[in-house]
């Protein structure tokens, strides 16, 4: 079998495994070995670009392609429905039906209400083609891209699954609870602002200029209707059932009334037991099932006759705000916390809520001994939502207006507040505890350098004890500093040693990500890597030739700049360099050196591939990547939609633009 039939047959198999663990539910390899095959495809996809397929299994793991997005117009438009929160209004729509239809007998389809983002999916010849938001209604974003990165979102369905040649499914992409309680714990350590439910975080991710980033956070879809001509008279329910067949993920908790009765014993269940399932819900949506009937009831200017959305109540308790804490993060942002009396709230006991920032305990007006309102945010993160004022003037507890800290309390600094910025901060961040404790809790974190031998409790051990202060102490540990006067602990200490001798190999995009610098996320750290190809390169880099990087914006390059001139972090630098970590993109062995010495600009939207695969295309042939044009540019690979600007300058400097068909011919792979 030569490469091109390995190719195919890996990207057969893998759309099967995909289809057997993210639908049916019953994998048949396990995550290692499903692991091993995509490896084997990326790397003879990377060496054979002529075969490039936009469906191929390999665009699940996204690009850091930076796109925006180019509006469609629905060929059908994608209307909201009717929502209410009345048990009687959900009577008077079954009445009105009734009434429609003249009293011929009908069913109505009930399903969970999915708390997501509207999404319309186009496929022609089995293969997705369109992904388009919801937008207004008439027009909407193409996010294909991004959308090929959700698993449960079938690439190219089976042959024999009997799905029309043409037609479009719509849904709701979401963002599952265990994704997104990962995402804010990531936010949380980087002391970003918390998405307040999962809606938010799956509407910002599927809006990411770049898929990579949408890949890492996981996100899901459920799809809920079917438009195609040769199912025209199918009835709803059938329609999503066979949509299951071909290879969808359509809810299982499907389920045909009869009555009205039918229905609210529908909805009273799934308002108890919502809470088991993967993703957030929030409430039943209700359509009639018989197409033709559907049409017979048509629709008003907003929404269709035929369906209605009843939501469930967020759930609310009012409670005793006892006092206000505040806490300091690894960046020295200071975050002040509620601190309550009990309360029963989505089942669980809540005590402590975020206040965030200053401003919002302002907009509060807050007093201690305040009876407060408190929700859950997306059923997972309470947040007091208001005060109960008329109760003040009876309130023996109630005190003095919350006032915002103006020290540190952890070292005393005084707090500053940029411009801007919501935030208030400790600037003391060589002396503060909690700030060196948690840059180097960051440091050892599993994006980071990934040392598992160590944890929040060890670090705080060690710190207490004086052995570390700052991540490059961690690599002048000994084992009897580690195990314990009688060498008890011999076994752990020398797992500790191994695993930070391990971090040694981590690569030089991981290691820019430990350092914590702000605004220096995992992607950013590897866009910055390999840009600049090594800490040195970082280090001499102006503010305007990071702005030249693509997604890096004036926060981020101030930040990085800002970063790498104070002697304190030079220092750590240095010390990390000398004690072996990897300070520089490690080279790859070439495909040839047919672009040896070159300087190249990519510029434009392709064909063929993408911007950062032609990237690494130019580095496997010994060439490199710039973000501006200079003399020293040999030429700009120019595709679609070029900026007038860079034509302008690569005409006064007499540079070469070489087109996507002449670079390919170039390197042999026309």
């Amino acid at each position: 079998m030569n490469e091109t039939q390995r190719i195919l047959q890996l990207r057969k198999e893998l759309h099967e495994h995909n289809h057997r663990y993210y639908i049916d539910n019953a994998p048949t390899i396990s995550d290692q070995a499903f692991d091993a095959l995509m490896d084997e495809l990326m790397k003879l996809e990377a060496r054979h670009p002529e075969l490039a397929d936009p469906n191929s299994p390999s665009v699940r793991v996204g690009s850091d392609l930076s796109h925006e997005f180019n509006q469609v117009v629905h060929a059908r438009p994608m209307l909201s429905l009717g929502n209410t929160y009345s048990r009687a209004d959900v009577e008077a729509f079954y009445q009105r039906v009734a009434e429609g239809l003249g009293g011929a007998p009908f069913e109505i389809c009930c399903e969970l209400k999915y708390d997501g983002l509207s999404i319309s999916l186009r496929y022609e010849h089995r293969r997705l083609s369109l992904a388009v938001t919801r937008g207004d209604g008439a027009i909407g974003d193409d996010v294909t891209e991004n959308v090929k990165t959700i698993r449960t979102i079938p690439l190219e369905l089976p042959a024999d699954c009997g799905c029309p040649d043409d037609f479009e499914i719509r849904g709701e992409v979401l963002m599952p609870w265990a994704s997104f309680e990962r995402l804010n714990a990531e936010r949380e350590a980087r002391e970003e602002q918390l998405f307040a439910n999962p809606r938010n975080a799956a509407s910002g991710t599927l809006k990411s200029k770049t898929s990579a980033v949408v890949a890492q956070r996981r996100l899901d879809a459920y799809l809920y209707y079917v438009y195609a001509d040769e199912l025209a008279h199918m009835p709803h329910f059938d329609r999503l059932h066979a949509a299951r067949q071909w290879g969808f993920q359509t809810s299982e908790h499907i389920r045909l009334a009869r009555s009205v009765d039918e229905i609210f014993e529908y909805i009273d269940y799934w308002d108890q037991h919502r809470r088991e399932l993967p993703v957030a819900t929030d409430g039943i949506v209700l359509k009639v099932n018989d197409p033709a009937q559907q049409q017979q009831l048509g629709f008003t200017a907003k929404s269709p006759r035929w369906a209605i959305a009843y939501k469930f109540k967020a759930e609310r308790e009012r409670t005793l705000l006892r006092e206000v804490t505040f806490q300091v993060g690894r960046t020295g942002a200071v975050t002040p916390v509620a601190n309550m009396d009990p309360v029963l709230l989505a089942g669980t006991v809540v005590r402590r809520a975020s206040l965030h920032n200053a401003d919002i305990i302002r907009s509060l007006d807050l007093h201690l001994g305040d009876y407060v309102y408190v929700e859950k945010a997306g059923e997972i993160i309470p947040q007091i939502v208001g005060v109960d004022t008329e109760a003040r003037s009876t309130n023996p507890a109630l005190g003095a207006p919350v006032a915002f800290a103006t020290h540190c309390p952890e070292c005393g600094a005084a707090l500053v507040r940029y411009p801007g910025e919501a935030a208030h901060y400790c600037p003391a961040s060589s002396t503060c505890p909690p700030q060196l404790k948690g840059r180097i809790e960051h440091f050892i974190s599993r994006d980071a350098m990934n040392i598992d031998s160590l944890g929040p409790e060890t670090v705080d051990e060690y710190f207490e004890r004086g052995l570390i202060h700052d991540a490059a102490d961690l690599y002048q540990l000994r084992v009897e500093d580690l195990c314990g006067p009688d060498r008890s602990r011999l076994r752990s200490a020398q797992r500790v040693l191994d695993g930070l001798e391990d971090s040694k190999s981590v690569p030089f995009e991981r290691v820019l990500y430990a350092l914590g610098i702000r605004f220096v996320g995992k992607v950013v750290a590897k866009t910055l890597a390999r840009h600049f190809r090594s800490m040195e390169g970082l280090r001499s880099a102006t503010p305007e030739a990071l702005l030249e990087v693509e997604g890096v914006g004036e926060a981020i390059a101030t930040s990085v700049y800002g970063f790498l001139r104070d002697p304190a972090n030079i220092l750590l630098i240095e010390r990390l360099a000398e004690a072996g970590l990897q300070m520089e993109v490690q080279q790859k062995e070439l495909v040839s050196r047919k672009l040896e010495g070159q300087s190249i600009v990519v510029s434009g939207t392709f064909l063929f591939h993408s911007r950062d695969e032609y990237k690494q295309l130019i580095e496997s042939h010994g060439g490199k990547n710039v973000g501006s044009i200079s003399k020293k540019t040999a030429f700009i690979l120019m595709g679609q939609d070029m900026g007038p600007s860079k034509r302008e300058k690569a005409a006064k400097l007499g540079i070469p633009l070489v087109s996507e068909e002449e670079f390919l011919n170039k390197l042999g792979n026309g």
